[in-house]
């Protein structure tokens, strides 16, 4: 079987999909390194709903998602930037998504980190800024899930300057009950996000976010950092105080800071381990065993692919994420919350499929070559 996928200007190329996919089992979780996969959420596609409306979401498909991660042993960051906080998923519709993932995480025993923001406000003072992460944070503490401190539009842009964010983290910090995860996402995927911690300057700015965490060390588990600059990630894991932990936000360089050096290593907690979950699980477990050759040599394989799916705008990397749990069927339909699913070229669903397909991540390679082809017909590329 062959099917021809199109190229930016409509060129068609014959590819030859897989036969089989990887043999990729359930397992239990890792014992060399905690792993999180940012998971992506399942609208509903019979509401009717416009991409200004409240999120319709799936709440069936989207926590059989969660079980299928846990299922492998990740452990699910949830109410991300992969599930579209902020854009498609408001605070209302994170809420409701924190409680239902918490109360299945408890059911199966799944490990969950919930994203605690502040986009129930526009915008406002840094004392309003603080109200709202500390509404957040006391819903996703209620939950029993841990909580991760991620980066605020609303902060951004009402500090004056390092001073706001050390006394508006200070604050959560000190009355956080149990040790959070610090999440700094750089401007390539949340442009409002320019200027974080106070700074345009990256080196100014580590100096404030270490500065918080040095005053409160006891009180932050780990940083998740997604800057997409690995030597930056390395030196900031350097000057972290011991005892906590860098989880890499690096959709780009991921293998190498994983595996890490003679110095240390990273963490994870990545959106590009919502497709590859199955297979960075395995990874994992031969990274347990102390084979980091042989961890390599399943991971980098799959970099091309993150790659492309992150590529600028890096903030539409979800599109290609939803798109590949629709070809490999872990959900019915390729609709997104926002009308996301139109933020992506036909080109680059072609190149997501070929480069997904080359690494076996599909279950049914049959089904995702039907899927393709349906696409492909919707926009009028014959077979």
């Amino acid at each position: 079987m062959t099917i021809r996928l199109p190229g930016v200007g409509g060129e068609l190329r014959t590819y030859n999909p897989r036969t089989e996919p990887l043999a990729l089992t359930a397992g239990a979780p890792f014992t060399s390194r905690t792993v999180f996969s940012a998971a992506h959420v399942v609208a509903d596609p019979y509401a009717d709903t416009t991409p200004d409306s409240p999120a319709a979401v799936d709440w069936d498909a989207t926590l059989a998602f969660r079980r299928h991660l846990w299922s492998h042993g990740l452990g699910v960051a949830e109410a991300m930037d992969t599930a579209q906080r902020g854009m498609g998923l408001d605070w209302a519709g994170a809420a409701e998504l924190i409680r239902r993932s918490a109360a299945e995480a408890k059911a199966v025993g799944g490990r969950i980190a919930c994203g605690v923001g502040t986009d129930q406000i526009a915008g406002g003072t840094p004392a309003e800024v603080r109200a709202a992460y500390e509404e957040q944070l006391a819903l996703v503490e209620e939950s029993g899930a841990q909580a991760i401190l991620m980066a605020s539009r609303a902060l951004a842009s009402a500090a004056s300057g390092p001073e706001d964010y050390l006394e508006v983290y200070g604050h959560l910090l000190r009355q956080a009950t149990e040790p959070v995860i610090l999440h700094w996402l750089g401007p390539m995927f949340d442009p409002a996000l320019a200027g974080y911690w106070g700074s345009s300057d990256l080196d100014a700015a580590t100096d404030t976010f270490l500065e918080v965490i040095a005053a409160h060390p006891d009180k932050v588990d780990g940083i998740k950092v997604s800057l997409l600059d690995a030597r930056r990630e390395v030196d900031l894991r350097r000057r972290l105080p011991q005892g906590v932990r860098c989880y890499t936000g690096d959709d780009f360089n991921y293998p190498e800071l994983i595996a890490g050096d003679e110095k240390g290593f990273s963490h994870a907690l990545l959106g590009i381990f919502d497709p590859l979950g199955p297979l960075a699980a395995e990874a994992v477990r031969v990274l347990d065993t102390g084979d980091v050759k042989g961890f390599r040599e399943l991971l980098d394989p799959t970099v091309d692919l993150s790659r492309h799916l992150f590529r600028p705008p890096t903030r539409f990397y979800k599109t290609g994420v939803v798109f590949l749990a629709w070809l490999a069927g872990h959900q019915d339909h390729f609709t997104m919350v926002g009308g996301l699913q139109s933020a992506r070229s036909l080109p680059h669903f072609a190149k997501a499929y070929e480069l997904a397909d080359g690494l076996g991540l599909f279950p049914k390679p049959e089904l995702a070559e039907a899927r393709m082809k349906t696409l492909l017909s919707l926009y009028g590329v014959d077979q």
